[in-house]
């Protein structure tokens, strides 16, 4: 009788919705003006390992400052978090940005890839031919803890001669179940930018578009993929139920970003369709389980009420909504624990934006 209450009563806490905030990183300490764009991987051994810019001398992105990119793990679920650990520091004043993680699952090996930029090159700076804009790979073969030599793939991650940059994820890389890994990625054109009038007055349209870089060989090789035919830059990916991959891109201007698809493992893409609507901005997207994907990003108005969305058809719809913290929220990146909850690392600001990077667990009681 009193095992059958106790398990009863463990029944009961296990059903209860869970949603739990724990702040990684803080803006102003550690010797970093702020932390930004957060990306977040479950390793082999369920630990957490939490990646972040770690800007020097101010906030702005690549080209205005000294970038490291620098980590944090924890072996809890994410209630603690070990010190912090510089995973790059490119050199004085140049930046090291975009952290985009992914594990293979084959062998355990944990990799990161992140961009490098030249002092004072940028996004829009960065020019065809050069390399300004560069992207590297590190691997951990003990979950996060240590990390290789850096590789440089620049010249096999996007079309060398012909476009000015490219930016990985950020986060949001995956391997599919054929075993392929499958970077997201962006890549700039020598024309940055152009006015267009899609609708009402004349507006900036970035002119960035979205593929995948993958390898079928556990990282010894990349190869690039076709362009997404839409203005699209930051996104992330998801394999769906059956094999396809779904890529949900940040858009180059208007309230709703894209969605496409891809039979081949991220080779080739059908033609885009409107995604979530939101600002601009950098969202998530995660398998949660077998039923449902989840989304994160910020409801709005701008970069404010970050929440967490439910699709229960395969990304076709968003239709269930909870959320997660109603003040600043910006950039996200989602990841699975191995209790089966999830886990968001987000930008959250209390006055202003990018004042923490804050870890938020929740489970499937609380989206439903």
């Amino acid at each position: 009788m009193r095992l059958a209450v106790l398990l009863s009563l463990a029944a009961s806490c296990a059903a209860q919705p869970l949603l739990q905030h724990t702040d990684v990183f803080v803006s102003g300490s550690e010797g970093y003006h702020s932390f930004r764009i957060p990306a977040i991987v479950t390793a082999a051994d369920g630990s957490l390992v939490a990646f972040a810019e770690g800007r020097r001398d101010n906030r702005t992105d690549p080209g205005g400052g000294d970038i490291d990119l620098v980590a944090r793990r924890s072996t809890d679920h994410g209630a603690t978090w070990s010190a912090l650990q510089i995973v790059d520091d490119p050199g004085e004043k140049w930046a090291a940005s975009n952290p985009t993680p992914v594990l293979d699952r084959s062998n355990g090996r944990l990799w990161i890839a992140y961009n490098r930029w030249e002092p004072g090159f940028g996004t829009d700076a960065s020019r065809p031919g050069t390399t300004n804009n560069q992207t590297w790979l590190r691997w951990s073969d003990d979950h996060g803890k240590s990390w290789s030599a850096a590789r440089d793939i620049t010249r096999d991650s996007r079309d060398f001669e012909n476009t000015g940059a490219l930016f990985l994820g950020p986060g949001g890389a995956i391997q599919a179940r054929s075993g392929r890994m499958i970077l997201p990625s962006a890549m700039k054109f020598d024309a940055y930018s152009v006015w267009a009038q899609p609708a009402g007055s004349p507006q900036l349209m970035n002119v960035l578009r979205a593929y995948a870089i993958y390898s079928d060989d556990h990282g010894k090789t990349w190869l690039r993929g076709e362009l997404v035919r839409a203005f699209t830059n930051e996104n992330q990916m998801v394999e769906l139920a059956d094999g396809a991959i779904l890529i949900d891109a940040r858009q180059g201007n208007g309230d709703h970003r894209w969605i496409a698809i891809s039979q081949d493992g991220g080779a080739t893409w059908s033609a885009p369709r409107l995604g979530e609507r939101v600002t601009a901005v950098a969202t998530a997207i995660e398998r949660f389980d077998a039923e449902r994907l989840i989304w994160t990003g910020p409801a709005g108005p701008g970069r404010r009420k970050l929440v967490v969305r439910v699709s229960r058809d395969e990304g076709q719809t968003f239709s269930t909504e909870r959320v997660l913290y109603g003040g600043i929220a910006a950039y996200s990146d989602l990841a699975m624990l191995s209790d089966g909850t999830a886990g968001v690392l987000w930008e959250r600001g209390v006055s202003a934006l990018s004042q923490f990077i804050t870890f938020t667990r929740f489970n499937r009681e609380f989206i439903e």
